[in-house]
């Protein structure tokens, strides 16, 4: 059985820029094992995952909203969004290229720029490209001088969904002058089930195949500096348990992790390799995340509040976890850092695959790869 997909509409949205009213769809791609994947044009989010687990009951492993509304009031928490132009922190909102000064805005306590500025790419409607089993591609031009940064940017974003419980992901963007783009994805996830909050997340093993994080001070801005994860609570090499290591944090600044992970030997691959794997042991739910990036940020949702999500399910801190694959945090200020610079005769590239598996625990050591 091939896959195939639905489309209908999910609500109504002020386009940022026109300013006037859009009708924003929905896309559901549905795959022969019952798994189903929604994204929706708004910021080309991922509104919704659902699979079935070892016992075959089916449950939305992706934090999301029933109506446009809930999105907007919660764009703090970008909620399953797409970032960008620039995923993550840029320090003092400002970057110098070819001896120029760019400053881009400032959406931090205007002390610096995160996840794109004000109107980021989770803000803005996609235009939908492309619509079919083969999935979903998404189109958005973002004006030269947008938040501040130069050149006109045409970003695609491709959803697929295979018959493996694969759905990957590609990033695509090109430009007519001089810019940086560095593209990820802020979906929340939980493998217990959307609304299983802490006690679900706690019983999750996390496995990141990374030997260092990229350092940080108070306001999470890189200082440069990679630090080795061994003997800390950053070695995530072998599987721990959320609900120990969460622990862990109970006196330290940042309750949680929230740290881009070096991946994929701190380089830019060129096809996607597996860097993290997170299992839920009572459902045998699993998540394997492959990418060609360098970075990961993997963050446990340290500053979800009580939003009420969908089905009027409440998320709460520590209640679920996004793993943002990327370029390292403020790539434009450390030249040591991979470049995030775009040129004209270039394209911006990106792949990830979220591979979501059912190991009941006596297979649990078998390994196979895409």
């Amino acid at each position: 059985m091939s896959i195939t997909l639905e489309e209908e509409i999910f609500g109504l949205a002020v386009n940022p820029f026109t300013k006037s009213p859009e009708m924003v769809r929905r896309y559901t791609l549905k795959n022969s094992k019952g798994m189903t994947v929604s994204v929706i044009q708004l910021g080309a989010i991922i509104q919704s995952v659902c699979l079935p687990d070892a016992y075959k009951k089916v449950d939305d492993v992706c934090l999301g909203f029933d109506d446009i509304a809930s999105y907007l009031a919660n764009k703090g928490a970008y909620i399953g969004g797409t970032l960008g132009r620039v995923a993550n922190r840029v320090a003092n909102g400002e970057y110098t290229f070819n001896d120029t000064k760019v400053s881009v805005t400032k959406n931090i306590q205007d002390k610096f720029q995160l996840h794109g500025g004000f109107i980021g790419f989770d803000s803005v409607i996609w235009e939908v490209v492309q619509k079919s089993a083969e999935g979903v591609i998404f189109r958005h031009v973002s004006p030269h001088g947008h938040e501040g940064y130069p050149g006109k940017l045409t970003c695609l974003i491709t959803y697929q969904l295979d018959n493996e419980n694969r759905l990957w992901v590609r990033y695509e963007a090109t430009t007519d002058r001089s810019t940086m783009v560095n593209l990820s994805s802020h979906a929340y996830f939980n493998l217990a089930g959307h609304g299983s909050g802490a006690k679900g997340l706690s019983e999750h093993t996390v496995e990141i195949a990374s030997d260092q994080i990229v350092d940080t001070d108070e306001l999470q801005i890189p200082t440069g500096k990679l630090v080795d994860v061994k003997d800390t609570v950053f070695d995530l090499r072998l599987p721990v348990l959320m609900r120990d290591r969460l622990m862990q944090f109970e006196n330290r600044q940042i309750k949680g992790y929230d740290n881009c992970f070096v991946v994929n030997g701190g380089r830019v691959q060129k096809s996607v390799a597996k860097v993290a794997k997170i299992v839920h042991p009572p459902s045998c739910r699993v998540l394997e995340v492959w990418t060609d990036q360098p970075g990961m940020q993997f963050y446990t949702a340290n500053n979800l509040t009580s939003i009420v999500g969908k089905n009027c399910t409440k998320y709460e801190k520590h209640g679920s976890f996004c793993v943002e694959t990327e370029k390292f945090p403020d790539a434009m200020n450390h030249p040591e850092f991979p470049s995030i610079s775009l040129e004209p005769n270039e394209k911006y590239r990106h792949d990830v695959l979220y591979w979501f598996k059912v190991e009941e625990s006596w297979n649990c050591c078998c390994n196979n790869d895409p």
